[in-house]
């Protein structure tokens, strides 16, 4: 069968869109613990972000201010999030960058606070990283404000 540009062009929107569809409610996810586990595991603060949805004070993460090559990962599993490719200062006070790695995040409608946002989570284990806005720089336009304390940085050339 003979497929032609139109129709791979269908089918790879259908396949971005669908890995930026939220997961249900009831999704499963790779890494799963009690509650109490993720206490033990996690410091207070990533406890009340990545399991809570919580978010950090502004301007208070040490990965504000980290600008060496490396991959930014879940502090809940250890997924890689982000790589230092795509970090920029957004002047917000939270690390943000313009893509997440491939795989690497899922999305869920957050109305919270009165408003209609993105929320950000790591595919793996669910995780509440933080929120995804239209304002970023090119090329995505995207800016994926996420919270430092529910990641953890890798030194790593690349």
């Amino acid at each position: 069968m003979q497929t032609d540009r139109r129709t791979l062009l269908t089918a790879a929107g259908a396949t971005a869109a669908a890995a930026l569809l939220p997961l249900p409610a009831f999704a499963k996810y790779q890494v799963e613990m009690t509650d109490a586990a993720w206490r033990k595991k996690l410091s207070p603060a990533a406890y009340a972000v990545l399991r809570k949805q919580d978010t950090e004070v502004p301007f208070t993460s040490p990965l504000n201010k980290e600008h060496r090559s490396g991959v930014f990962a879940c502090a809940g599993c250890a997924l890689p999030l982000f790589t230092s490719v795509t970090k920029f200062e957004s002047g917000t006070g939270w690390p943000s960058f313009y893509a997440p790695l491939r795989n690497a995040v899922a999305t869920t409608t957050d109305r919270t606070l009165g408003m209609t946002r993105v929320e950000v989570h790591c595919r793996r284990c669910g995780g509440h990283l933080g929120h995804v806005f239209d304002d970023g720089p090119k090329p995505t336009g995207k800016r994926y404000c996420m919270n430092g304390v529910a990641m953890a940085f890798t030194p790593r050339k690349f």
